[in-house]
């Protein structure tokens, strides 16, 4: 009951100018706040930071007008410090933030007032190299094109789905409202900056959900040049792309200009060893992650185990529902769930073939609904020759692919990765390796139903050739090695990333040979794949 008034309190106050402002002076000024918002290891290092950058930018030349944006004290933490490495590179620089810790749950506006005063304060020493500006709360009146609100709800939609983990959404939920009008919130703070102070080039992570969609939505209604960035699983790496959404993965341009060349024996022995260390389940050089919870076993100890027989087996390998790298990634079904429900009643028919449905690892923590549920709801005593491997189950996919005579996925790398041991696969979704000549396309449901039946007809007579194998692996080492650019800084490992690469060292001529091409590319400079 007390928090409940306390709540109630907060929503009074936020609606009164200037409360936020006193409390702050007489309670909370040079004290951290009791919320989950916090910027760690921002207020340590800016001062330093500003020094640094303020030196180096003596030396540099005029570059462009750049719009940053960081939304959570985590990206706004790290995007202060990019804004920072920007200025020093000679650009003059207007970061937008939202001082927000949570898109999933409403703040009233005290607290967002109190949280927006502690972030100003922690950027006060490099309010005249960086402009900070808040943007949640301005302009709140303020009319949006009918284009742009069509975008927002894009947005919104993908907001849901990727935060409740579902695919059909309600747009009468709570959690719908909540990021409606969050996303509203930003576009009107966001839109008359923008449009009144047009920059060269707009720097946004991700670009695709939550406000860093709105951003993206509101710099392509205005014509203003846009970088979308994410992090992968390796350290010091980065993912962009110019004037299109990051998590699409376009690797057209790279794939254009890297086909025509020959893998050398040092990087089919490092694309190789990538390979091996993913199958086995080790982490590798510079990523941060293992993919496999259990080593391989073989491929007959995991027949034996799974009670698999010598019919052909095909294997669908799923993605996490909800993921960023499915959404909006719809071809010919409407979700990724109706894909994977279509094709089970299609092998319920199909009696002399084994389907092996492999759910997503990542499902383990997953706070929505398994895709292995849906999938016994929709037809709740399988056929005999259909088997789930759950998410938690103690096997190797890498053993999975091994048995398979032709594989199916909607957009999970591991379609990529069965290309890679000769499987034939079909991919139902749009994903960055999609029609590179190594994999099986359909563009709709009769040419996917069409497919399966050629391809199961004969499905030894239906493995890669040598050359779709070979194509596959060079492509891989494109997308795994060349892909990624080098970059000093690491949302996963910013602490730590802040702390071995200043902004000296990456201003330096030897940070300056490994990153400066990168800092141009996202400033809006073309990638020249040809000379990567």
């Amino acid at each position: 009951m007390a928090e409940l008034h306390k709540e109630t309190l907060k929503k009074v106050l936020g609606e009164l100018p200037f409360t936020a402002e006193l409390y702050w002076l007489l309670r909370q000024r040079n004290k951290p706040l009791q919320t989950q918002y916090t910027l760690h290891d921002l207020p340590a290092i800016i001062p330093d930071f500003c020094v640094q950058a303020k030196a180096c930018r003596e030396k540099a030349p005029a570059g462009k007008t750049v719009f940053l944006f960081g939304s959570t004290h985590y990206w706004i933490e790290y995007s202060a410090v990019l804004a920072l490495g920007l200025y020093a590179k000679g650009h003059n620089v207007t970061f937008g933030y939202i001082a927000k810790s949570d898109y999933r749950t409403p703040i009233n506006r005290f607290d967002l007032r109190r949280q927006s005063i502690y972030t100003g304060n922690a950027l006060k020493p490099a309010q005249s190299l960086i402009n900070p500006v808040m943007l949640s709360g301005n302009n709140p009146n303020a009319n949006l094109p009918d284009a742009v609100i069509e975008g927002i709800k894009k947005v919104t939609t993908f907001d849901v789905q990727y935060i409740s983990q579902v695919e059909d959404v309600d747009v009468e939920s709570p959690l719908y409202k909540l990021r409606w009008e969050a996303n509203m919130d930003a576009a009107r703070g966001l839109f008359g900056l923008l449009q009144k102070n047009k920059p060269d080039v707009a720097v946004v992570p991700n670009g695709s959900i939550l406000e860093t969609g709105v951003v993206n939505v509101i710099t392509h209604y205005l014509k203003i040049q846009t970088v979308t960035y994410e992090f992968g699983e390796q350290q010091e790496r980065i993912w962009m792309a110019n004037n299109d959404e990051v998590m699409l993965q376009d690797t057209n341009a790279l794939w254009q200009a890297k086909q025509k060349d020959t893998l050398t024996k040092a990087q089919w022995d490092k694309v190789k060893e990538l390979y091996a260390a993913r199958m086995q389940g080790v982490k590798w050089e510079n990523f941060s992650r293992m993919w496999q919870g259990v080593p391989t076993i073989g491929s007959k100890e995991v027949k034996t185990q799974l009670g698999l027989d010598d019919r052909p087996i095909v294997l669908l390998a799923t993605n996490v529902i909800g993921d960023s790298l499915t959404l909006g990634r719809n071809l010919f079904s409407h979700t990724m769930t109706e894909f994977v429900l279509r094709t089970v009643q299609y092998f319920a028919g199909r009696p002399d073939v084994q389907f092996v449905i492999r759910i997503h690892p990542g499902e383990t923590y997953l706070k929505g609904v398994s895709l292995a549920e849906t999938i016994r709801q929709d037809m709740p005593k399988l056929p005999d020759n259909i088997l789930i491997v759950g998410a938690k189950e103690k096997v190797n996919t890498y053993d999975l692919i091994t048995l398979a005579d032709l594989g199916i996925v909607f957009t999970t790398t591991v379609g990529l990765e069965m290309a890679l041991a000769g499987v034939p696969v079909i991919v139902g979704g749009k994903t960055h390796y999609r029609n590179r000549g190594f994999t099986h396309d359909p563009d709709s449901w009769v040419n996917y139903f069409k497919l399966l039946g050629k391809l199961l007809h004969d499905p030894k007579e239906n493995r890669l050739t040598k050359n779709q194998v070979d194509d596959a692996w060079h492509y891989a080492y494109s997308y795994f090695f060349e892909f990624p650019r080098p970059f000093p800084w690491h949302l996963m490992h910013m602490g730590r990333d802040f702390r071995e690469h200043s902004i000296t060292y990456v201003c330096s001529p030897e940070g300056e040979k490994k990153y400066g091409d990168t800092f141009r590319y996202l400033t809006g400079d073309p990638i020249d794949w040809e000379k990567i």
